[in-house]
């Protein structure tokens, strides 16, 4: 899942990272905290843009990734937690209270107890820092393409019932960042992913390429002073 997760998931622009940046005054002097990092589409980048960058991820196998793609970038600034939301709580001891930049979370908030989250952030952030939510997309199932609409019917297919969530990429789950789409036991077997993945390039047509339009959306907070 990892190979897929680092081939596939989809890049922060440089524009959304800089205005984070600017909305945090974030400069070399500052650490980020990225929760849920995966493989490092948003650690990596933001490593250039400050002095230290914590990727926090529970796969092991995400991180062992994100680790290997900072070294062969050059990248010396960014260090890997395994753990979860969960653990941001234990960052305050390690990285001592007032002193982090920022802290970003992606997509992956619909994993993660938003309020408690944040709570726990708080106590991290300097003065004028803060908590950033970035929005990137929505589900390649949910486009208004046809080839989404071909792989939507593929996945209704194979899991008996109609696909209609959005991972809290929608306005009501922006408010509620409460359920992940699919859990482990739905996805198909190993024997039947190259028919699943052959019934999916015939449904959208055999292209090697389709176009995605992207709307990224960035939410945060400013730490008071």
């Amino acid at each position: 899942m990892a190979t897929y997760h680092a081939r596939h998931r989809r890049g922060c622009p440089p524009e959304v990272l800089d205005a984070l940046a600017a909305a945090f005054r974030l400069g070399a002097d500052d650490t980020v905290v990225d929760v849920g990092c995966g493989t490092g589409q948003s650690s990596l980048p933001l490593a250039h843009r400050v002095g230290t960058v914590v990727g926090v991820d529970p796969e092991p196998d995400m991180l062992a990734i994100a680790r290997r793609t900072a070294l062969d970038r050059g990248i010396g600034n960014a260090t890997w937690l395994l753990g979860s939301d969960s653990d941001v709580p234990a960052l305050s001891r390690l990285l001592g209270g007032g002193r982090v930049g920022a802290l970003t979370v992606a997509v992956a908030v619909h994993f993660m107890d938003r309020d408690a989250l944040f709570a726990a952030a708080r106590p991290l952030l300097r003065p004028g820092g803060g908590i950033a939510v970035v929005t990137n997309g929505e589900p390649l199932w949910t486009q208004d393409t046809e080839w989404s609409l071909a792989l939507r019917g593929c996945l209704e297919r194979m899991l008996g019932h109609p696909v209609t969530a959005r991972c809290q990429t929608d306005e009501d789950g922006r408010r509620r960042n409460r359920e992940a789409l699919m859990s482990a036991a739905r996805l198909p077997l190993s024997r039947q992913r190259a028919a699943f993945a052959a019934e999916v390039r015939d449904a959208v047509g055999g292209p090697g390429v389709v176009t995605e339009r992207v709307v990224v959306r960035l939410q945060w907070g400013i730490a008071s002073s």
